[in-house]
């Protein structure tokens, strides 16, 4: 259990330390909720509730507002589980190899996927209710929030299959703007096209406009939603799984405690010389930090 406490508190610690992600989420989502609102006409749309059977009518500001918000939630915490997975992917692997858990590991990255979806979906949905009354607040939230869990996990299968970040940054924007624009009846008069219910967003979408216009609970779009989250979020899992997997040729790897004055308990990753493979190309004994140990060893 330990090791799970330690690798959720350095994966939280990891998100918070991407400013560029945080920025978003306190100025880029109010910015855009409230542009939204406020510059879109408020000519009556029709769109079409799943749930219900039914169209409904609401204000073409209102539904630009919500689809715009699970949009930029949907983009910034895929952004953000993306960054993270990629960039701690070296050293996730050799945790691995030392001998930690993978299982916690990847339990961390689920665990601050979850916290990071529930922070952002609560802040979007309070924007939200400044500027009009949803029938129902904390379904809305629920929608924002699938909706941010669905793309987070799809940004942690991306980080763990592709090796480029803009190639993944790219495919997240793209598959994003497909799944939320088709959606919305103001860019596509189609939006009630039965096709649509297999795009990830389509539950979080209908979630969302259901609870804005509606008192019913939409339990088939929430376990839509559901199984879509869990699904991208099991895929990338797997995938980090995958890409963590050990390498190790012969020998085995070292773990050496050491206990630090700021993290008792915690390992420093020693490895024999031969017992993991060094860089392609590199021999072993000619790594640098072989030589190291040769010039302080003492001569004969």
């Amino acid at each position: 259990m330990s090791c799970l406490t330690d690798a959720v508190r350095f994966a939280v610690i990891e998100q918070l330390r991407n400013r560029l992600a945080l920025l978003l989420v306190l100025f880029f989502v109010p910015l855009w909720i409230t542009l939204g609102y406020k510059v879109m006409a408020d000519d009556p749309v029709r769109f079409f509730v799943r749930p219900a059977d039914r169209s409904i009518t609401m204000d073409g500001n209102v539904i630009t507002q919500m689809s715009g918000a699970l949009h930029s939630l949907a983009l910034i915490v895929g952004f953000m589980m993306f960054l993270a997975t990629a960039r701690s992917a070296a050293f996730d692997r050799r945790l691995v190899m030392a001998g930690y858990p993978r299982l916690c590991l990847a339990l961390a990255k689920f665990t601050a996927l979850v916290l990071a979806a529930a922070v952002v979906a609560a802040y979007g949905a309070v924007w939200m209710r400044m500027f009009w009354v949803p029938q129902q607040l904390f379904l809305l939230a629920v929608g924002l929030f699938m909706g941010a869990l669905i793309y987070g996990g799809i940004g942690v299968m991306l980080a763990a299959v592709l090796r480029s970040e803009l190639a993944g940054m790219f495919l997240v924007i793209m598959v994003s703007f497909v799944d939320l624009s088709l959606q919305n009846p103001i860019a596509n008069p189609a939006a009630d096209s039965p096709l649509l219910r297999y795009f990830p967003a389509y539950g979080a979408m209908q979630t969302v406009v259901t609870a804005g216009g509606l008192n019913i609970v939409p339990w088939q779009e929430l376990a839509m939603g559901v199984l879509w989250a869990l699904g991208m979020v099991a895929a990338g899992m797997t995938a980090f799984a995958v890409r963590s997997r050990s390498h190790r040729t012969t020998g085995s790897v070292v773990v050496a405690p050491v206990h630090s004055v700021g993290s008792p308990g915690l390992a420093v990753l020693a490895a024999g010389s031969r017992s993991v493979s060094g860089p392609r190309g590199v021999p072993s004994d000619q790594r640098p930090a072989d030589q190291c140990n040769r010039r302080d060893s003492p001569t004969g």
